[in-house]
């Protein structure tokens, strides 16, 4: 039987990896600023598409939204680092590259929030680490 997370994780998998794709073409067209002003703002749509088909309220803590206004602030930063990487270099060694990004967060994680974090898994961080060196090479 399907786990009930195989079915989103696949979906992110997927638009995620076009997403990675489009600023490739997108910055060949317009700069990198303005491809992410459009991201933007197709991001802002779906959003607000999605809430509303949910009759979604907001829910207020005030420890909570800065920290989800910062979640979004980091993103669209790191988004626009992606917009100018991905227009001057490879899609493929960029899109690899940034898409190691969970490496930071387990190691975030296990200092700072005490997850554990496995032999096997430490090895698993190597080989994506070694991986990345080799495609890069």
């Amino acid at each position: 039987m399907m786990q009930s997370w195989y079915l989103p994780a696949f979906l992110a998998f997927f638009f995620w990896g076009l997403w990675a794709l489009f600023p490739k073409i997108t910055t060949s067209l317009i700069d990198p600023r303005s491809a992410l002003f459009f991201q933007a703002l197709g991001a802002f749509a779906v959003a607000l598409v999605v809430l509303a088909t949910l009759n979604f309220r907001p829910q207020l803590d005030a420890r909570a939204v800065p920290l989800a206004l910062l979640t979004g602030m980091l993103g669209m930063t790191g988004g626009i680092a992606y917009m100018y990487a991905i227009s001057r270099g490879p899609a493929m060694l960029v899109s690899v590259l940034t898409a190691l990004y969970p490496l930071l967060t387990v190691v975030l994680a296990w200092l700072f929030m005490g997850e554990s974090v496995s032999l096997r898994q430490w090895l698993g961080i190597a080989i994506a680490l070694v991986a990345m060196a080799l495609m890069a090479g």
